[in-house]
């Protein structure tokens, strides 16, 4: 098994500055269906349309600014860029007076995670070796997932202290997320790269993308398939108040699914550096099955969150996965491009699958959605035999 301390301090700063990030998002995540949908009137399908829009913007950022970490051959101006435009967006949540205004916010606050998402990726994969990537990836998502825990447990918090006052909840959300740039600024060093005679281009050039071998977009056709499966968490907080959850603890959804993510993320890495990555990758597709079945099926509020964690556990066995076999199969001087199409290609699929989600809540209820689920988590099983890698043990080994 790989020694953790042979990832350097950068990858844990990193680490830092998305969970500061991601308290700040989640304490707005957290409350934003209810806010849009008993707050301002919105339907499910125009929330899981904002949600899903949300995201496709965020992932075309990533394709630009992918390309112009390797073009430029620096990564952390394009991740402070972000990070500062996340924050920045946060103010807009508390003072939005309509659904047009709150999509604005959230918008914006995308455009920022696009511009730092493919960048930072690429910025971790420079800084380790390819032995222990599967840790970093997954070190710096169990840290994110745990803002994503506090996040949720300060709006409970705030709620309850102010009378579920989500606007004053919001206002709160704004210290994270400078702290998060703060931390960004001051303790993340960006690791020099040589440069060989002739190497630096005058000129992006998207025909590089046409470098990218068959390996690598294996891993880009099985992960954006697998967002058919894995729409929106929005739909489980839904899911939860259709269930009898009371307002003010709308954010426990998300605090056990990443509880569970945040736990599993790191040690689900360790493993597949040392076991390989589809088998980490199977059983979280399993795990996201068994917990469509529990969401489509149930009638009360246990089994509901049985099955949040079950998808908290889906998410730390396969997200941090996924970075990984991109830094596996893509090279270090097209790494930033790599994570630019990887996270567009599955944001689009987002888009159509939270969308979906939305449009089969409206016409023909819950259990729908989570059934359609299910049927596309299996098939991504199926598909994951397919990815670079170790090999699956057959069912008679």
């Amino acid at each position: 098994m790989p020694d953790r301390k042979r990832l350097p301090g950068g990858i844990w700063a990193l680490g830092f500055v998305s969970f500061f990030m991601d308290a700040s998002s989640e304490m707005v995540h957290s409350l934003l269906p209810l806010f849009l949908v008993s707050g301002l009137g919105a339907s499910a399908l125009v929330l899981g349309l904002i949600e899903g829009v949300s995201e496709a913007i965020a992932s075309i950022t990533k394709v630009f600014s992918g390309a112009l970490s390797d073009f430029f051959k620096r990564r952390k101006p394009l991740v402070v860029l972000g990070y500062g435009l996340a924050a920045l967006s946060k103010p807009f949540f508390p003072l939005a007076t309509s659904i047009s205004a709150v999509a604005a916010a959230r918008f914006a606050d995308r455009i920022g995670k696009g511009i730092r998402g493919a960048p930072r990726d690429a910025m971790i994969g420079d800084m380790v070796d390819a032995d222990v990537r599967g840790a970093a990836y997954g070190l710096r998502q169990s840290l994110d997932t745990f803002g994503a825990v506090a996040g949720p447990l300060a709006a409970i918090g705030l709620m309850w202290v102010f009378l579920n006052d989500i606007r004053t909840v919001y206002w709160f959300a704004i210290l994270p997320a400078v702290l998060s740039v703060t931390v960004l600024i001051l303790f993340v060093k960006e690791p020099k790269k040589e440069s060989a005679p002739g190497s630096v281009r005058k000129t992006i050039q998207w025909a590089d993308v046409g470098l990218l071998e068959k390996p690598f977009w294996l891993v880009v056709a099985v992960a954006s398939f697998a967002m058919l499966a894995r729409f929106s968490e929005a739909f489980l907080i839904l899911r939860m108040e259709n269930l009898g959850l009371e307002l003010t603890f709308a954010p426990a959804v998300l605090i056990i699914m990443s509880v569970v993510y945040a736990l599993s993320a790191y040690p689900a890495g360790r493993l597949s550096d040392h076991y390989g990555r589809r088998i980490m990758l199977a059983l979280g597709f399993v795990a996201l099955i068994v917990a469509d079945f529990f969401l489509a099926l149930t009638n009360g509020r246990a089994a509901g969150f049985a099955g949040i964690a079950l998808w908290g556990l889906h998410m730390g066995l396969t997200q941090g996965l996924f970075a990984a076999l991109v830094a596996d199969t893509a090279p270090g001087s097209l790494r930033g491009t790599a994570f630019g199409v990887f996270h567009l290609a599955t944001g689009l699929m987002l888009l159509v699958a939270s969308g979906l989600a939305g449009l089969l809540w409206d016409l023909a209820g819950p259990a729908t959605v989570f059934f359609a689920g299910a049927g596309f988590s299996a098939i991504t099983l199926l598909a994951v035999k397919f990815l670079p890698g170790k090999r699956l043990p057959s069912l008679t080994e």
